[in-house]
């Protein structure tokens, strides 16, 4: 994301854990097919890039056609704020003299789309309102993020967000929350590996149907404020999990249960409402030994002593978290390739497990933990 904003012309530099951004040069609205084929987010900038430039040329994310979810979604909702766009070369490309609020329904309530309406609302002449509005904690830290720069919102974590378009924004300095499904996968890993784990500055009740979920298991789980510890158990119980929107199971979680699962004492059925594609880790998950069917947008998991090491590749990024957990808890080496997907969700992910004793290391430039 940073090296998109950097051929837009913004200035970035990272260190210590923190990004310093600077847009006073940036004077190129436009995402090339090179970096968007790479990650779907930098639909993203389209919103921004309309409301700053009037203008903007994005390539359609990689795979998906004119039209289909999550795409159609982030393009009505820019229509309905008054910009005109067309597809060409494969390119959504937008002009938008002057964004105008509307009032606007989501068929569905999209975390991407809500955020990138938001983004150019803010910068929209009168008042937009989003109806069936995503109440995920990161859409409500984007707010607030934009409410600190001078945006006027209001209705953040309901289903209803209203927004005062104003001429401008101020820079500011902003500290983002933790990362749920960070926090989830290594409270996670603590369980799959039967041993014992505490993760700090976390945000637990950004968490709370999964670790109600992993408590089901008979996990001993305890939570201080910002600290979540967990403790495993004897014997891991099969819990059946369904996904939904926020405050929901996510769906960001569904493939490290379904690893969890597959040691579970029992027969279990993980369902996917939010995705019903988003299946590519089983195949892998059966080649550790994994006992799993997939009907449609269930997996029917029955639960085994013991998985055996092998080599498995990654397809997306929370496929790569399953494969590296399930590895954990494997008898002998398992070799995870194409991981290079995981970094985009988990920093330093094999430094931190190796802190928790996991034999565990990164090889063949990156692509091999």
């Amino acid at each position: 994301m940073a090296h998109l904003l950097r051929i837009i012309g913004v200035k970035i530099d990272f260190g210590d854990n923190s990004l310093l951004i600077d847009t006073t040069t940036a004077d190129f609205p436009e995402a090339p097919y090179e970096l968007v084929k790479t990650m779907r987010a930098s639909i993203y900038v389209l919103g921004p890039l309309l409301a700053r430039f009037q203008q903007a040329k994005v390539s359609l994310p990689g795979g998906c056609a004119w039209g289909p979810r999550p795409v159609d979604l982030h393009i009505k909702g820019m229509k309905k704020l008054g910009a005109e766009l067309n597809l060409e070369n494969g390119y959504i490309v937008g002009r938008a003299p002057k964004l105008t609020g509307n009032h606007l329904y989501l068929d569905v309530s999209s975390v991407g789309a809500t955020a990138n309406i938001m983004m150019a609302a803010v910068l929209a002449d009168g008042i937009t309102t989003i109806e069936n509005a995503a109440e995920e904690p990161e859409i409500t830290d984007l707010g607030e993020f934009l409410k600190k720069m001078g945006a006027r919102i209001e209705g953040l974590g309901t289903k209803k967000i209203t927004i005062e378009g104003m001429p401008g924004l101020r820079p500011t300095d902003y500290q983002v929350i933790p990362d749920r499904i960070e926090t989830g996968t290594f409270i996670l890993a603590g369980l799959i590996s039967g041993g014992e784990i505490i993760v700090k500055k976390c945000e637990p009740q950004h968490l709370m149907k999964v670790l109600d979920k992993i408590s089901e298991t008979s996990a001993d789980v305890q939570i201080n404020r910002d600290e979540i510890r967990l403790k495993s158990p004897s014997k891991i119980l099969p819990v059946n999990v369904t996904t939904e929107v926020y405050p929901g199971f996510p769906t960001d979680m569904q493939a490290q249960w379904i690893a969890l699962m597959s040691l579970a004492d029992g027969s279990s059925v993980v369902t996917d409402t939010i995705f019903n594609d988003r299946f590519t880790h089983v195949p892998e998950l059966t080649r550790l030994g994994a006992q799993l069917v997939q009907k449609n947008n269930s997996v029917f998991i029955q639960g085994v002593k013991m998985l055996k090491g092998a080599q498995v590749m990654s397809t997306d990024l929370r496929a790569s978290a399953s494969l590296v957990l399930a590895a954990l808890a494997a008898e002998g080496r398992s070799d995870v390739h194409r991981v290079y997907h995981i970094d985009r969700g988990y920093e330093k992910i094999e430094q931190k497990l190796q802190k928790l004793g996991a034999d565990i290391k990164r090889e063949d430039a990156g692509d091999i933990i």
